[in-house]
């Protein structure tokens, strides 16, 4: 990125600018298309057709029936929606530190917003981070997917005696707002079982970290084994490259429930002829570019280089990640890893005056976040690691000078 003086800055947070910040590709297919038309969904339009079977051919075969939006916010209500009909129940069983959007149906589950805001409504039954570096059941557990799926089952089962009934599980498949958390493998199939027993439908939220970002997948929740699949999937940022799209994939059952209340779903400008060319042009640029593949390789460098700070700055609690979506949790202490806050944000600061964007996230608003565009590589890496490393050894030699002052004093 560049600012108006022309300074370049390497963004390592921008995962809406999937394929890269103003992509030709990207542009033209947008450009070329206005010229020819874009209009109100209602007008039937080939590239709709083309684009929902693009998709399909990335999703496992029952996520068959896609609904086009303008964001990922109108994502999440309307699977809020589908999965409400479907079932005929209401509850909602979210993680804790949750986000999903801004909609007030969403800040309703979003716990990350609801504790600043008017609390937990009744119908939303929170529970804990699947985080095995600061939950309760941590790395050195012998099956924390099946401790923290358990979890999932003890609020439903609460829920249930309180005559709840649980309409749906919402979970992005890799927690970002939490603290660039990867579950454990297994943990997914384990509370749609839960889930399922319950009425209930699992729905994977991969608006942060769909398209490849994880590079060995498509999509994250394929990260919890290849015989997970979710009741419905919902897309956005990403999927569009900065233009304002979004999806949501279900399956037949639920469309059929959703269609059969007679209250057809509309949408002005969702799956726009515009919208859908920019989308096809993203998975194009994702083919061509072999961008998966290159998230994997890069993703793993970039981790590398990242474990060897762990070991060299003791404030680097913990480096955790897949592909390109890695999270740097610093810590003030070993023993206790109490974040370090006010050492995140510093260091934040301090590295965007040295043209590097990054951002923190997490409950402690301790993790520094990576989240580039796929493009990001191993120069980039270096170079942002290298400055990474030097601020850090500064930091620590000022901390090591106001002690020897202290001590003189």
């Amino acid at each position: 990125m560049y600012d108006e003086q022309g300074a370049e800055y390497i963004d390592c947070i921008n995962n809406v600018a999937h394929v890269g910040h103003c992509h030709p590709v990207v542009v033209r297919a947008a450009h070329e298309q206005n010229q020819v038309l874009n209009t109100n969904s209602r007008y039937l339009h080939d590239n709709i057709v083309d684009y929902a079977q693009r998709l399909s051919e990335t999703l496992p075969e029952p996520l068959c029936v896609f609904y086009f939006l303008n964001s990922g916010s109108e994502a999440n209500d309307l699977a809020l929606r589908l999965a409400r009909h479907y079932t005929g129940h209401q509850d909602v069983v979210v993680l804790d530190h949750a986000y999903h959007g801004h909609l007030s149906s969403l800040i309703d589950i979003s716990p990350y917003k609801f504790r600043n805001l008017d609390g937990q409504k009744e119908w939303v039954h929170v529970a804990p981070l699947p985080d095995t570096y600061r939950g309760p059941y941590r790395e050195d557990h012998p099956n924390p997917a099946v401790a923290y799926a358990n979890e999932v089952k003890r609020v439903v089962s609460s829920a249930q005696e309180k005559g709840r009934k649980i309409a749906a599980f919402f979970a992005e498949s890799l927690p970002s707002v939490g603290g660039q958390i990867i579950p454990p493998a297994g943990y997914f199939s384990q509370v749609a079982e839960h889930i399922h027993k319950a009425g209930g439908v699992f729905v994977a939220d991969e608006i942060q970290v769909g398209f490849g970002r994880v590079g060995k997948h498509f999509w994250a929740f394929q990260l919890q084994g290849k015989d997970f699949v979710p009741d419905i999937v919902t897309m956005g940022k990403s999927i569009g490259n900065g233009h304002p799209v979004a999806c949501v994939a279900t399956t037949q059952p639920v469309a059929r429930a959703f269609e059969a209340t007679g209250v057809e779903y509309f949408n002005t400008f969702g799956g726009s002829p515009v919208s859908c060319a920019v989308g096809l042009a993203v998975l194009n640029v994702l083919e061509k570019e072999q961008l998966q593949a290159h998230a994997t390789s890069v993703g793993s460098f970039l981790m590398e280089l990242l474990r060897q700070q762990k070991i060299k700055h003791p404030i680097v609690g913990d480096v955790r990640g897949v592909g390109l979506f890695i999270g740097v949790d610093l810590i003030k202490d070993e023993a206790t890893r109490t974040p370090a806050t006010e050492e995140a944000a510093y260091l934040v600061s301090r590295l965007k005056e040295n043209y590097v964007l990054l951002s923190t996230d997490g409950p402690g608003r301790n993790i520094l976040k990576f989240k580039p565009p796929m493009c990001f590589s191993l120069d980039n890496a270096r170079q942002v690691v290298a400055k990474l490393d030097a601020i850090l050894t500064d930091m620590e030699e000022k901390v090591r000078s106001c002690q020897t002052l202290r001590f003189q004093l």
